[in-house]
């Protein structure tokens, strides 16, 4: 029976894609004389893309509200009682109730629930080393934060920016600054940028970021952020050397937001993500479920739980879980871990497994490399383009495939993707019947010319 009358109360926490979405599907299934739902975001906005911060900030995307996909008087319009700058500050899971503040006032109160969806999504990773804090050092991970930044570049006169960090976020606020007119260093802990690529291929990604006039600092950890007399930034250092800096970006990733639900003794996996079934409840709870940047989710190649955080994942998430609790049915069964970014026309894509992930799950396997063409040889505007390629050897599964090259290279992982889903053979892959017209592509697709010579290694055996 529910505690709220005839009604049943969902309470979701959190504003962005998974929540919402959560709570829009619902609400199609289920109208507000049956269901009430309660919303609860800490920040100013709703329902926006985080992913595209980067080119707001680097003048592609012209104004923020551009990201904004839903606004809290468009939810509320469909009688979602969103209630903003109000932080959960605890989960009572055996009284089925959560605790909010507000954040502006301070003020506390309870609110009941029947059915709990945690929307907390991640929180950027701060160095614990001195000046993290100072004025002049930004994360991107939210709209407020994409404001923030843009305030200091409007007030700073001088021009070099250091970004701390060289994945997806790294490489394109580096790429953000550049086409601002900054001259950019990125200083990066590992060995080559994009740690989710093979270093192989994030060496091509190195000589490219060079090439684009940025200067890459692999090997390399920040130790203390410099400041001024003023206080603010001046320089990053490292143990080697310093770096003067205007401006500092922080992309070196982002953790789960659970320690809520940590607290209220919901399970977390071992990348500290909460972990769900496929209907996207939180295991052992009837009646919690979770989705978005704070959850665990099954990678179909390797078979174990990952941190995926990707707004794709959210989004979908957010309409198995509305799905559900609307009374309907719905299935997140996993992931196959394809992500593509690119910096300035240099496009970079990834699914599936890397050498490592497929070592570490312990699967013997081949790798075969090539080198072709976006379009046909003869046809104006071909671009070159590396594609690498996993295969388990023996069986001939396709296992992963990097892509790194220039106008059309990324959205070709697409084509591995489906690939590796449908659990695929690089034999079998050969055989695809792929579009084809020299504008578009070579007789045969770099993905297939890779997909061959893979299939010829693992004859070998």
């Amino acid at each position: 029976m529910s505690m709220n009358g005839g009604r049943e109360r969902l309470v979701v926490i959190g504003g962005d894609a998974a929540g919402m979405s959560a709570a829009s599907q619902a609400r199609r299934l289920r109208g507000p004389d049956e269901l009430e739902i309660v919303a609860f975001e800490r920040g100013h906005f709703t329902s926006y893309s985080a992913c595209g911060i980067p080119y707001w900030v680097g003048g592609d995307v012209g104004e923020r509200d551009h990201l904004i996909a839903r606004s809290p008087d468009e939810h509320r319009a469909r009688a979602i009682d969103l209630r903003m700058r109000t932080e959960v500050t605890e989960i009572d899971v055996a009284g089925q109730r959560v605790r909010a503040r507000d954040v502006d006032s301070g003020a506390e109160s309870w609110t009941s629930y029947d059915k709990l969806v945690i929307g907390t999504g991640a929180r950027p990773i701060r160095p614990d080393m001195p000046g993290a804090g100072a004025p002049g050092v930004h994360g991107v991970q939210t709209l407020d934060d994409g404001q923030a930044l843009l305030d200091t570049l409007a007030r700073t006169r001088g021009r070099r920016a250091v970004v701390v960090g060289a994945g997806y976020i790294g490489v394109e606020m580096a790429e953000a600054l550049i086409n601002r007119g900054y001259e950019v260093t990125v200083v990066n802990r590992g060995s080559e940028p994009m740690s989710t690529l093979d270093p192989d291929m994030g060496r091509l990604v190195h000589k490219a970021m060079e090439g684009l006039g940025i200067t890459m600092v692999n090997d390399a950890a920040v130790t203390e952020v410099l400041t001024g007399q003023d206080g603010r930034v001046r320089a990053v250092a490292t143990e080697d050397a310093e770096y003067p800096a205007d401006v500092v970006i922080l992309g070196i990733g982002v953790r789960p937001e659970t320690g809520l639900a940590q607290v209220a003794g919901l399970p977390v996996g071992g990348h500290g993500g909460l972990l769900t079934d496929q209907a996207m409840r939180v295991r052992g709870h009837e009646d919690i479920w979770a989705g978005g940047d704070c959850v665990e989710v099954l990678n179909l190649v390797s078979g174990q739980e990952q941190y995926i955080p990707l707004g794709t994942h959210a989004n979908k998430h957010g309409q198995v879980i509305g799905t559900n609790v609307g009374g309907g049915y719905a299935t997140f069964p996993g992931v196959v871990g394809t992500a593509v970014s690119k910096v300035c026309d240099l496009e970079i894509a990834r699914t599936g497994l890397r050498e490592k992930d497929a070592l570490r799950v312990g699967l013997q396997f081949e790798t075969v490399t090539i080198e072709s063409t976006s379009r046909a040889g003869y046809y104006p505007g071909a671009t070159l383009m590396t594609v690498k390629m996993l295969a388990e050897r023996r069986t001939g599964r396709l296992l992963g495939v990097q892509i790194v090259g220039r106008e059309g290279a990324g959205k070709r992982v697409d084509i591995a993707a489906v690939a590796l889903t449908a659990n695929m053979t690089v034999e079998q892959m050969t055989a695809l019947d792929l579009g084809y017209a020299p504008p578009f592509s070579p007789v045969w697709d770099p993905v297939l010319v890779a997909a061959r010579k893979a299939t010829a290694k693992v004859r070998a055996f």
